[in-house]
């Protein structure tokens, strides 16, 4: 089994990328929430990874993270999810999110992401309230607080990011990202527009 690669980024798409491993080329399916963290292309990048075995196929996920690579083992246990539900579900949501959710048992935001309906949102939160802080220790420490002005900031440039063509998951990470460097936070004299022309430039480099 393939646990982890290291090696030269040489293509990159919001559902699979391709790394470079001393000639070999590996390509792995990877959340949107690996890919904003993605380098540019032929940099050097480190994957967490797990082989999915089948009799017609060998397929290989990619995580930026341990967490996530955790988080996503944990939802292959859940009957009904596989590999490709797995990845839209950690895409949908960051992990922060993902896992306070599900230790809350918010039945709506779980459900909301693509391919879960409310009885398998239900299903999440049953089966994985005990054990997801233990598979991510690191989700919720790393995240910081959102307030209350980010988090209006974030609702109305996700919106505007949908308007021009960005699917809302990824399109939030890169809001996300942009008010964790600082530039666009509520406490920044520019607003709404502004942070939407940096989340932008963000985008352009993936």
């Amino acid at each position: 089994m393939i646990a982890s690669l290291t090696g030269i980024l040489k293509q990159k798409s919001p559902h699979a990328i391709i790394v470079d491993v001393h000639g070999v080329g590996y390509e792995a399916a990877v959340p949107l929430t690996t890919f904003d963290r993605l380098p540019s292309e032929n940099e050097t990048v480190h994957l967490w990874t797990y082989t999915h075995v089948r009799e017609d196929a060998l397929q290989l996920f990619g995580f930026s993270t341990v967490d996530e690579k955790n988080v996503f083992l944990l939802l292959l246990g859940i009957s009904g999810i596989g590999p490709k539900l797995a990845i839209n579900i950690l895409s949908g949501l960051p992990l922060a999110e993902l896992v306070t959710a599900v230790q809350k048992g918010d039945i709506v935001k779980l459900s909301s992401m693509p391919g879960i309906g409310p009885k398998t949102a239900a299903r999440l939160a049953l089966e994985l309230k005990e054990k997801i802080l233990a598979a991510a220790p690191q989700a919720l420490t790393t995240a910081g607080p959102v307030s209350e002005k980010d988090a209006q900031k974030i609702e109305d440039a996700v919106s505007a990011l949908v308007n021009l063509g960005y699917k809302s998951p990824l399109a939030k990470e890169a809001v996300k990202k942009v008010l964790r460097s600082g530039n666009g936070g509520a406490d920044q004299k520019f607003g709404i527009e502004e942070l939407i022309k940096e989340t932008l430039k963000v985008l352009s480099r993936t």
